[in-house]
């Protein structure tokens, strides 16, 4: 009977040591209107606790020198990729894209609820976001332009407002989630806006035959990570 007590005994203390070390819930974000800093100031240790061990088994520094983000649209992923210290390209964490509208192919016009595809930066973050944090993306950027010339299409009717950001719905951008939303947030203002690239492809196309030339360069660059 006393080994029976202390083998309870031993569960029970192991369950507690187990709930103790479970991360507790996010703090809250200050209420709207915020600033980037305070949206830092109350996430940043916590999306860091997260995100570190993470980064440090790729042998990544965290936070790193260049941070590529991979969204593939037919897979419903996103994912990160960075260099370790002798400048191999190491994949880091993968999120899975909870909502992204329309299906593959390029973003035309405003209106056609399609998320673009191409390269990309990110251009802002935006604290106030009405889906909780949001990551604003470059669309349209030089070449979506360049393209909609040479189509015949006016420039000006490409529309805009892309955005990766919390929540579960979608209408052209993507929708992360909200913890996935704070941990891009963050990141990518650790990393700096300049040192982030982004690629929206239409799906994994390491192994495919490129249907145009945009797709051979998204190709090209995804062999590289």
């Amino acid at each position: 009977m006393l080994s029976v007590f202390l083998l309870f005994l031993l569960l029970g203390i192991g369950v507690i040591v187990w709930f103790l070390r479970q991360p507790g819930p996010p703090p809250p974000l200050p209420p709207q209107p915020r600033t980037v800093e305070q949206v830092m100031a109350a996430l940043g240790n916590a999306v860091d606790t997260r995100l570190r061990p993470d980064f440090e088994q790729a042998g990544v520094t965290y936070p790193p020198a260049r941070l590529v983000m991979v969204a593939f649209k037919a897979e419903k992923k996103l994912e990160l990729y960075a260099p370790d210290a002798a400048g191999r390209v190491q994949r880091v964490r993968s999120y899975p894209i909870l909502a992204a509208s329309g299906g593959p192919g390029l973003k035309l016009r405003e209106g056609d609820e399609q998320v673009p595809e191409g390269f990309y930066r990110i251009e802002s973050l935006n604290p106030n976001s009405r889906f909780h944090l949001s990551l604003r993306v470059n669309y349209p950027n030089d070449e979506d332009k360049a393209r909609a010339r040479v189509d015949g299409r006016d420039p000006a009717t490409l529309g805009g407002d892309i955005m990766i950001h919390g929540g579960a719905a979608s209408i052209g951008c993507l929708a992360m989630g909200d913890p996935a939303a704070e941990d891009l947030f963050v990141l990518v203002q650790r990393t700096g806006l300049d040192n982030v690239e982004l690629l929206l492809v239409p799906k994994d196309l390491r192994n495919e035959t490129p249907d145009s030339p945009l797709h051979e360069r998204l190709r090209d660059a995804l062999r590289e990570l």
